[in-house]
This record gives C-alpha cells, structure tokens and sequence, in this order.
C-alpha cells in the first residue's frame, strides 16, 4: 500500500454502485481496491493493511455481518456498514458486532464521504491534548471543560463521556459502548447510568435540554454528537 495515501476496501455486490465507489474515493484521493465477493474481501483484509473498509451487509459467499465479528478477533481496521435494512435490531447488531459506522441505503455520496472522513480522522493516531466542538473545548491534560470561556463544572465521569461524545462526533454510539469505553467493562452499573450523565450533560452544554442539538437520541441505538 501506498506510504502517502489512505487505503481504503470498498465491499459491495452490486456493480454500478461498487465502481461508483470506488471512482469518488480515489477522486478524494483515496487508494482503492474493490470486490463484490465477502469470501475475497476477507482474504483481502487479511493480506493487506487497509486504513478502512467499507463494507456491504448482503454478500455473496460470507456476508458483512460475519465478515465484522472475524476480523474483530484479528484486527482493528475500522469498518463502515452498508445496509439496505433501517430496522433498529439491524443497526444495534451492526454497531455491536464491531462496526464503527454504518450508512443506511440509498445514501448521498456526501453522506458516505463525510462518513468516511470521520473515521478515518478518529482512527488517525495522533497526540491529542484538546478536543473542540463549536464552542465547546476541553483540556484533557488539565482536565478543564469550557462553555465559550466560561469554565463547566463537570464530574469525572460527565468529562470523560462528552470527550468520548466528541471524539466520535457524528458517529451514533450504543449505551454498552459508552458504558465500556467510559466506566469500563468491570463496571457493574446498567445503561441506565449512560442515560443519567447524558441528561445531565445536556443540561449544561444545551441550549434547551429538552430540545437537544448537540446529543442526539438515536432510536434504538443510543446517542450521537452533532458538531
């Protein structure tokens, strides 16, 4: 793979959507290799260090679904699903099996490019001292949270979700993933305790905590940060 440009797996069985793909992301500067068989693709993953993988759910020879829960026990490549099916169960399982995004069918392909961009960008190692969203920053050495320049009062655990929140801002985030990544796999508490500091987080970076514009409920899956 190339040194200067990010690799990316495009997975998909449909032919004129596949090339479409692939043509947009090397205009982005991308560098691409296509398949429309899941057995090949995950022959393919295996041999090649890729940046990302954007995957198809319904495949032919092994399906995207299983394709995800193999290479989660082998890597840590991200993966963005593509999935003609919006039902709730679908998206949960997705986001469960190890998927870091998925991208419901039909979609513009603004949508997949911005999706792209973020995820490549979270997984992009880099000695991150602040993270800022709009008005919001926070000082993760100092472990200071700012509304503007108006310093929020937050507790241990309220900083370490909304750093999880904006860190993967755009990104809809399940209660058990931010149950892991904030109180840790041990912890002993339900996802109930996920939705009491988000109510309280509300409360301090909203307009209109009851009208949310930056922790968005996501229906069936748990919350997502709009930038």
């Amino acid at each position: 793979m190339s040194d200067t440009k990010q690799s990316i797996l495009v997975v998909e069985d449909e032919t004129t959507l596949r090339e479409t793909l692939a043509y947009n992301l090397k205009r982005e500067g991308y560098e691409i290799t296509a398949t429309g068989d899941g057995g090949e693709a995950l022959e393919l993953a295996r041999e090649h260090e890729f940046d990302l993988i954007v995957l198809d759910v319904m495949l032919p020879t092994l399906d995207g679904l299983s394709i995800v829960r193999i290479l989660r026990k082998e890597q840590r490549t991200p993966i963005i699903l593509l999935t003609a099916r919006s039902g709730e169960v679908d998206r949960i399982m997705g986001l469960e099996t190890g998927a870091d995004d998925y991208v419901v069918k039909p979609f513009s392909l603004g949508e997949l490019l911005a999706r792209v961009r973020a995820v490549l960008r979270r997984a992009t190692p880099e000695a991150t001292t602040r993270l800022e969203a709009g008005d919001l920053s926070l000082d993760l050495i100092g472990r200071k949270a700012y509304r503007g320049e108006q310093e929020m009062r937050l507790s241990h655990k309220e900083f370490d979700l909304l750093a999880a929140l904006i860190r993967n801002a755009g990104t809809a985030l399940s209660r058990e993933r931010l149950l892991q990544q904030v109180w840790g796999y041990d912890y002993p508490g339900d996802t109930r305790t996920v939705d009491v500091h988000i109510r309280w987080l509300r409360e301090k970076i909203e307009e209109d905590a009851a009208e949310p514009k930056r922790i968005v409920t996501v229906r069936g899956v748990g919350y997502r940060f709009e930038e």
